[in-house]
């Protein structure tokens, strides 16, 4: 499955101005990927995953991986390959930033200056990995 990655990036920026990380990163992926579930829905099963799970922060998951973990659920139909791409996901997003904690990353919700590229970071790697 071919994304576009420059529509997937608008997408990401345009949903990040009133969505949560894990919201914005599944939603865009998703739609680029013209996945059948509607906006509504998918907000509602991202939600949760915001400020690294609950808004906890300081020891929750990031949303962006979150959401990328999720929308690899929803593309992919088999499980190995679900779990295979969870763990470079995982990998490749902990090697870039250092950690996969959202507080690390955003010092605990009082600066969320990298969460954009965050989501659009993992987003193109989910992508890549469609493409494969």
């Amino acid at each position: 499955m071919k994304l576009d990655t420059k529509i997937l990036e608008e997408k990401i920026r345009e949903y990040r101005e009133f969505k949560s990380c894990s919201e914005s990163t599944l939603m865009a992926l998703c739609e680029t990927a013209k996945y059948p579930m509607s906006k509504s829905d998918m907000c509602k099963l991202a939600c949760g995953f915001a400020g690294g799970m609950g808004g906890t922060f300081d020891e929750g998951t990031c949303g962006a991986l979150t959401g990328a973990l999720m929308a690899n659920g929803l593309l992919i139909d088999d499980e190995v390959k679900i779990k295979a791409n969870a763990k470079i996901l995982f990998e490749t997003f902990k090697d870039e930033y250092g950690s996969v904690c959202c507080g690390v990353i955003s010092k605990n919700g009082d600066d969320k200056s990298p969460c954009v590229d965050c989501c659009v970071f993992i987003a193109d790697k989910l992508a890549e990995l469609l493409d494969e």
